[in-house]
């Protein structure tokens, strides 16, 4: 049984993709593969002493596959993504649910629950959380899947911009 649920609840972000879960589920799964693939998110998992310091498994990711930092604990592909992890200054858990809104439009939404135990866990939600890092790291995350998706499903990136944005 995953522990996520007696986690605390940090937050929660959500986009909208113009595309079909099945887009957003392989988009969600190449973008999570490449960002826990650089060389600094398996050091950085290694420095804090989390439980899971490289990529291994089942690819797509399936219940028992890890990144740097997590594991898998549930896959309904097209539905959910489940990831915890732990390390010497926090306990967590990271959600990904996807909710079709129509044919070709689905929200794709990211839950943080995290335990941050003693003066150290303290200190360290205070530089990951109450910084916003976490945040900019979540939002990016979503924006990166929405992009690979509607990408794959044939949308221009002038179409999937986000509001306010310039064009490069």
């Amino acid at each position: 049984m995953s522990r996520a649920a007696s986690l605390p609840h940090v937050d929660e972000h959500s986009t909208d993709v113009e595309a079909g879960a099945d887009d957003v589920w392989r988009a969600l799964q190449d973008a999570l593969d490449a960002a826990f693939s650089r060389g600094g998110a398996g050091a950085y998992a290694r420095a804090v002493g989390c439980a899971d310091t490289q990529a291994s498994g089942p690819r797509p990711l399936a219940t028992g596959s890890t990144i740097p930092g997590f594991h898998v604990t549930a896959a309904a592909p097209g539905r959910e993504l489940l990831l915890e992890g732990s390390h010497r200054f926090s306990t967590y858990a990271l959600g990904f649910r996807l909710d079709p809104l129509g044919p070709d439009r689905t929200r794709l939404r990211a839950e943080t629950r995290a335990a941050f135990p003693g003066a150290t866990g303290g200190l360290y939600r205070l530089l990951v959380i109450r910084t916003g890092g976490h945040v900019v790291g979540v939002r990016r995350l979503l924006g990166a899947v929405r992009r690979r998706a509607q990408a794959a499903h044939g949308l221009s990136w002038a179409r999937t911009a986000s509001p306010g944005r310039r064009r490069r």
